[in-house]
């Protein structure tokens, strides 16, 4: 008799826990319940229950769990040892397109040297729920000896294994989000719902499957390996096997040279990318590149006079990092997080400037922002206070006495600049111009935002207003949004201070262009990437009508910079753009006040919880300050100083 010998798929299965830090509950919240799911994983480790586990390739989640916990770091070490348990390389699993490529390196750096001390030896580029990924991370990673990368969102129809930027990288073609394990089901209802994900994984894979078991801040199933035993003898194409993704790795390498990929990753049409967040809170946005900047200075400054100042920088570090986690920097979190993630900034700030003015006033060296009693040539008033000289502050053999308060000047330097740019308002309109010939418009809009923290909420057939333009006096513009102060210099810097009014708002400006704008160059990691766009494309006449679809906009992340057509953008903490036919607009605000609403035109379900967060209306006090010019992409990290005045 003929006998028929099937041969199934292997599926290499990992257990995990994707561990937001503080989400939609608040950091010490979810720490107590870190405690009980990762007291259960070491549990399961012990008894043999289960043969590994991957802990979300960051380390700070289990520093949070072993300051409450010392007593189980032994174990933790053997397990690691064992390789049974996986951490690392980074400190948290920071956004991409965020932060800098100075702070992305130095999660790296402390990530590394935390897990190699705990005796980690195998890396992976760990990067299953961020919102997209930069095309530079892939470079990073080859600097610090990672040669594996795992990713998901913005992959589009990309295979399993595929090559980005020179490194092997795996797409979770379902994502990371594996909880069926947990479901009140029955295991015949388990493994229908499992061959119907593993067909759609097959169909993008060879002969190994790789899949995630677990989710967001889940516990494992106690009886996890009965459980896949079970399901297996229901599964006729599958067999699924408990193990880690270096095994996976190991058995597909040959593939990963089959496709090649050397751009950034942001497709939405497969996976959420959730790109409103972009935008969300812009406060939280403009701390972070205010810290992020002034601690990069900081650390330059110890570094060029002895270092004395290295524990204190890696502790601000991890104060930074701790609030470049996804859910903290794209503003989609509770209130209460971003409090807390702004104390941190303060905290930044306040250890940064100590250390700069600390190194200013014993190496006698001039920074473009200095306090003083006196006035000094060149330097202008930016504000005063009553205080007392820093000279004093920092003297640790000295105490300041009533006698010694006085009115402290900030001072700025402004040296004698040349520039061929102009600025002119007549008959209600803005051109800026050079002595070149160029020559734009720029506008004040906004528009209605029916959408959440993750995306902004188009309405259709919404046209938007445009402000009113009043007059121009004083370097004052006035317009009928809220009024425009000016400086002259290098470039024109803007600096627009309102109390905003509204609600669910989107506020932006706008710069029209010559021709239709179809590609631009923005900085993403510290270097100017090309993007290019369909300038005729219309979000809002693109609404999704079908479950499980965001919307293709033309909005795009950056960091301080963009430009287009010989005309450039420098930003302090806008990080968003949009192109619009001949436009080039920049968020100024987007107000909104849910984390995630499930009837947000722009994305047909839920992303999150609808958490309502009034604060990120971002009622009363707004500020947004950017500088314009015409110069190539190039050159702007010359005009970056003129607008982050703290360097040293």
């Amino acid at each position: 008799m003929l006998q028929i010998v099937i041969m199934k798929k292997t599926v290499i299965a990992y257990l995990h826990t994707h561990w937001d830090r503080e989400w939609y509950r608040e950091f010490e919240v979810f720490r107590l319940r870190l405690l009980r799911v990762f007291d259960n994983v070491l549990n399961l480790l012990e008894t043999n229950k289960i043969p590994s586990f991957y802990f979300d390739g960051q380390v700070s989640a289990l520093l949070d769990y072993l300051e409450i916990r010392p007593e189980k770091e032994e174990i933790v070490r053997k397990f690691i040892k064992e390789k049974r348990l996986f951490i690392g390389p980074c400190y948290t699993l920071v956004d991409e397109f965020l932060t800098d490529k100075t702070a992305f390196e130095k999660n790296l750096e402390i990530g590394m040297k935390i897990s190699k001390d705990f005796g980690c030896t195998n890396f992976i580029g760990y990067l299953a729920d961020t919102f997209g990924h930069s095309q530079n991370i892939p470079k990073i990673f080859k600097k610090f000896g990672i040669d594996k990368c795992v990713v998901w969102r913005g992959c589009g129809d990309i295979p399993s294994e595929f090559r980005f930027n020179g490194i092997d990288t795996v797409n979770l073609i379902r994502g990371y989000f594996m909880d069926i394990f947990s479901a009140p089901m029955t295991i015949k209802q388990k493994a229908e719902w499992l061959k119907g994900n593993l067909d759609k994984i097959a169909e993008k894979s060879g002969n190994y499957l790789l899949l995630p078991i677990g989710a967001d801040h889940l516990g494992v199933e106690p009886d996890i390996a009965e459980q896949i035993e079970q399901v297996n003898k229901l599964l006729n194409d599958y067999e699924i096997k408990l193990s880690n993704p270096f095994e996976y790795f190991e058995l597909v390498k040959n593939n990963f040279s089959q496709y090649e990929w050397d751009n950034e990753l942001r497709d939405n049409s497969k996976t959420f990318i959730l790109q409103g967040s972009y935008s969300a809170r812009t406060k939280l946005k403009q701390y972070n590149i205010k810290c992020t900047y002034l601690l990069e200075q900081a650390n330059k400054l110890q570094q060029k006079y002895g270092n004395e100042y290295n524990s204190i920088i890696e502790y601000a570090y991890k104060l930074l990092l701790k609030n470049q986690a996804h859910d903290g920097i794209c503003g989609c979190s509770t209130d209460l997080v971003h409090r807390e993630n702004i104390t941190r900034y303060e905290k930044i700030i306040q250890i940064a400037n100590t250390i700069i003015e600390e190194l200013r006033l014993k190496h006698k060296f001039k920074t473009l922002i200095m306090q003083s009693k006196e006035l000094i040539p060149e330097y202008k008033i930016i504000s005063k206070h009553f205080g007392v000289e820093n000279s004093l502050l920092y003297n640790t053999q000295k105490i300041p006495v009533t006698e010694d308060f006085a009115d402290i000047y900030t001072l700025k330097y402004f040296p004698a600049t040349k520039t061929d740019l102009k600025l002119e308002v007549r008959n209600g309109q803005i051109f800026l111009s050079n002595d070149n010939g160029k020559r734009i418009q720029i506008e004040f809009v906004r528009f209605k935002d029916e959408g959440d923290t993750y995306n902004f909420g188009a309405v259709e057939n919404d046209f938007g207003e445009t402000a009113e333009i009043y007059s121009f006096k004083n370097n004052i513009i006035k317009t009928s949004f809220f009024d425009v102060q000016v400086e002259f210099g290098k470039t024109i810097n803007f600096k627009i201070e309102w109390e905003n009014k509204l609600k669910n708002h989107l506020w932006q400006v706008k710069f029209n262009m010559k021709n239709p704008i179809t590609e631009t160059y923005s900085e993403d990691m510290n270097t100017v990437i090309k993007r290019e766009f369909n300038p005729d494309y219309d979000m809002r006449k693109n609404l999704p009508r079908e479950r499980g679809i965001e919307v293709k906009t033309n909005f795009a992340p950056m960091q301080r910079y963009v430009g287009t057509q010989g005309f450039g953008v420098v930003t302090q903490g806008l990080t968003e753009y949009e192109i619009k036919g001949k436009s080039l607009l920049v968020t100024l605000l987007r107000s909104v006040g849910v984390i995630s609403n499930p009837n947000n035109p722009s994305r047909s379900t839920p992303a999150g919880p609808p958490i309502e967060v009034p604060e990120a209306q971002q009622l009363g006090y707004n500020c947004a300050e950017f500088s314009v010019a015409f110069f190539e992409e190039e050159n702007y990290q010359e005009y970056i100083e003129t607008i982050f005045p703290e360097m040293g």
